[in-house]
């Protein structure tokens, strides 16, 4: 592996009636946190998502690095990557520490391959900032991943994902979503986000609910459902 291990918290949804207890994970979710949060922001949301009746599904919710965020005034936080400028119609992220947030998310894929996951059978999901890392990994892995879910976020850096677009991924399902009222990334970041996709040949399920900077029942509802379809 290149990149080493983030830290991240784990755990598993319970194996279906056909699987004993012991059953080891056949699938996988590695869920990026938003900026300023940590893994621990969504491990509430799993048991939520009905997933009762589904194979075992290991669920890893991976700690940001701490680092300085120029567009908040060089505040140390967790952060994916460097946010130069805040703006309504596009975000100015440092490439560099997004292709290392990649790379590092990179390292957690090949670790379930190692632990019997094929990429085939993995997940990536994001909220906000961990959405946009979950776009990038995703769009660019260069194995076949089993979908991305990206949550109120958009795409950092279009040439970068336009330019490392990989084949495997051109028509990996994409579960995208944000809240009409969201004053933090603006729905037009994420209509964006999924114009380009449609652009680029992909077919998004693209959902909007009533709500700000955050997620809700419905939504987590829906992703339960889009999850048991992928993991069937």
């Amino acid at each position: 592996m290149t990149a080493a291990l983030l830290p991240a918290i784990e755990l598993e949804s319970a194996p279906g009636p056909a699987q004993p207890a012991s059953q080891p994970p056949a699938y996988a979710v590695i869920w990026m946190h938003g900026l300023g949060a940590d893994g621990s922001d969504f491990v509430p949301v799993v048991p939520e998502l009905g997933l009762a009746g589904a194979p075992n599904i290991r669920f890893i919710f991976p700690h940001a690095p701490a680092m300085p965020v120029t567009a908040n005034g060089g505040y140390v936080m967790p952060a994916w990557y460097d946010i130069l400028s805040f703006d309504e119609v596009g975000r100015r992220g440092d490439e560099a520490g997004i292709r290392k947030s990649r790379d590092a998310i990179r390292a957690l894929i090949a670790r379930e391959n190692e632990r019997g996951v094929p990429s085939e059978r993995i997940v990536l999901a994001g909220f906000s900032q961990g959405g946009a890392i979950a776009y990038t990994a995703g769009l660019t892995h260069p194995e076949r991943l089993g979908g991305i879910i990206a949550l109120s976020t958009y795409i950092p850096s279009p040439d970068l994902v336009a330019a490392e677009a990989s084949a495997a991924n051109a028509d990996t399902p994409i579960f995208a979503a944000h809240g009409t009222a969201d004053d933090v990334v603006p729905l037009a970041l994420g209509e964006q986000a999924r114009d380009f996709l449609r652009a680029r040949g992909h077919a998004p399920q693209w959902q909007t609910y009533r709500m700000a900077h955050s997620v809700c029942l419905d939504e987590i509802a829906d992703i339960g459902q889009w999850l048991r379809a992928r993991f069937a």
